[in-house]
């Protein structure tokens, strides 16, 4: 298995009107957000705004973390919930979505009918393994430390230490410091690159 790094000197900050944008990875390679000709986008979005609607992405699925915060999500005709670290919500991008409070989160947008696409949040200690199939396999490191292993990501530090996902293409892990089988690769407390 062949692993790509990227660093904070491959991502891509933008500003809007609420904050600041990090695109982490996008597929394929060259693909433009802006344009909407992306097959799945890895963000993460610095929320400085006590309230913000969220761009409609109607060809999308999204896929949200926190890393960093708080906040209350009201998605379509659903009542506001709380989503804290370690939770995870999917909801069609297509939906009006509107969120109070202050955070920093962890997006994936997966095109929809072109690419399927997951994410598993790990706390310190558990473990996924995934299958050999065509996709791409990213892992997120946002604190402490994991390990790669033949077939398998492991957290071995800190909770919430990976995002997994897997769709279509090559195979792309970030950020860490070298993600090798049978290494670890550590990782600081998230911060807005």
């Amino acid at each position: 298995m062949d692993w790509k790094l990227l660093t904070k000197a491959d991502y891509v900050t933008t500003s809007w009107s609420g904050g600041t944008t990090t695109q982490l990875a996008i597929a394929p390679e060259g693909a433009v957000y802006a344009d909407r000709d992306f097959l799945w986008r890895l963000s993460s979005a610095t929320v400085e705004l006590d309230h913000s609607d969220f761009t409609p992405l109607p060809d999308y699925d999204r896929f949200l973390s926190v890393l960093e915060g708080e906040i209350q999500l009201k998605i379509d005709a659903r009542e506001p919930f709380p989503l804290v670290p370690g939770e995870l919500v999917a909801f069609d991008g297509g939906a009006p979505v509107e969120s109070w409070g202050k955070c920093v989160d962890f997006n994936l947008m997966v095109r929809k009918g072109r690419a399927q696409g997951s994410v598993n949040v790990l706390s310190g200690g558990s473990e996924t393994n995934w299958l050999t199939q065509p996709g791409d396999l990213a892992v997120y490191c946002a604190a402490g430390a994991v390990r790669q292993h033949t077939g398998a990501v492991q957290a071995v530090e800190a909770p919430q230490a990976v995002r997994h996902l897997v769709n279509t293409g090559g195979l792309v892990p970030f950020p860490g410091t070298g993600i090798d089988d049978e290494d670890v690769a550590h990782k600081g407390a998230p911060s807005n690159p």
